[in-house]
């Protein structure tokens, strides 16, 4: 036993440390539960008695010897890391590259903002919708063929059908649901449609839906609501017009264009020649969806407009391709760092 003592002395004093994986290897070797020195131990129960002691002892001093060693190396190592990492601090400091906003983020929070001016609070809900709020309350009787002109993305939970929501009407009627007129809120967010992925359309995209209700609310305040949010959007000699329209959950309802601000209505490729601009659709909320949500319909009446802030901003930027802004292109992205 005494040959295999001094064997693994020789073996710790020769071990080197060259790289730091070095310092682990070293400690289980020789450290470790089933390393040398941990074997040296279980072959005391072969020695005689009376030499236990003296074993026992040049044992002790041979693991002392191998932690020291061990313990030396950690610093050692230690002290290289540290001098690796240390920087002159009196060099100059260069220069760092800022982010920029997405495009749909800026659009978003002008679009918040001009309706957060005249009252407007923001409401937001989940973006997998059960059939009630995202169809039936919204007077999308089964069957009804309205519900084919939004394809959507329909999950199968047990028994239960549930989708992901196809407009963010289905927040409208969560706060019908759980508060009383006079109501004023916009529900910004995501949305998905099951449809091709072109440069026009994509299966997902971003809404800013609106909704008033109150006594006595007209389609005149309707239409002077949105003469404000056009003006403030694409400027004072903005204009707009109302082209009768059919929603399932508004009645009358009606599609909303805007004064081609690039040609100034004169006519253009963009607007087709026509000086006007679809930014959105809107209409009288329609009693049924009030009824629906525990709200009388015969005291309350109220509006609801919705449009899509990628259609938004591609009037703003003129970008024409709706996959741009979810590839995430940074030098798509950087040309928006003077915005917001």
């Amino acid at each position: 036993m005494i040959e295999q003592i001094q064997k693994i002395e020789e073996e710790i004093t020769a071990f080197k440390f060259n790289i730091a994986s070095d310092v682990e290897k070293f400690r289980i070797h020789f450290l470790g539960s089933k390393g040398l020195v941990k074997g040296l131990y279980a072959l005391l129960r072969e020695v005689p008695n009376q030499e236990k002691k003296m074993f026992g002892q040049k044992i002790n001093d041979l693991r002392t010897a191998a932690e020291n060693k061990l313990n030396g190396a950690h610093i050692t190592s230690v002290k290289k890391e540290d001098h690796k990492v240390k920087e002159d601090i009196t060099k100059p400091v260069g220069e760092s590259s800022l982010g920029s906003h997405h495009p749909l983020s800026i659009i978003k929070r002008e679009i918040v903002d001009i309706f957060n001016k005249i009252g407007f609070s923001i409401s937001e809900g989940p973006e997998i919708e059960d059939d009630w709020h995202n169809f039936s309350a919204l007077n999308f009787p089964p069957e009804h063929p309205a519900r084919d002109m939004q394809d959507t993305f329909f999950i199968q939970k047990g028994e239960e059908e549930i989708a992901l929501r196809t407009h963010t009407s289905s927040v409208q009627v969560r706060v019908m649901e759980n508060n009383r007129p006079p109501i004023r809120t916009i529900s910004p967010g995501r949305v998905y449609r099951n449809e091709a992925i072109s440069a026009r359309a994509h299966c997902f995209f971003h809404q800013v839906e609106g909704l008033y209700i109150d006594e006595d609310v007209s389609f005149a305040d309707l239409k002077q609501t949105l003469l404000y949010f056009a003006k403030e959007m694409f400027g004072d000699k903005s204009e707009i017009r109302l082209r009768p329209s059919y929603f399932p959950f508004t009645e009358p309802s009606a599609e909303v264009d805007v004064s081609c601000t690039i040609c100034n209505s004169k006519g253009c490729n963009v607007c087709k020649y026509t000086g006007w601009l679809e930014i959105l659709g809107c209409g009288m909320v329609d009693p049924n969806v009030l009824n629906a949500s525990g709200i009388d319909s015969k005291k309350y009446s109220g509006f609801a407009f919705g449009m899509g802030i990628e259609r938004i901003a591609q009037l703003k930027y003129k970008v024409n391709d709706l996959r741009i802004y979810s590839e995430n292109d940074i030098r798509f992205l950087n040309q928006f760092k003077s915005e917001g």
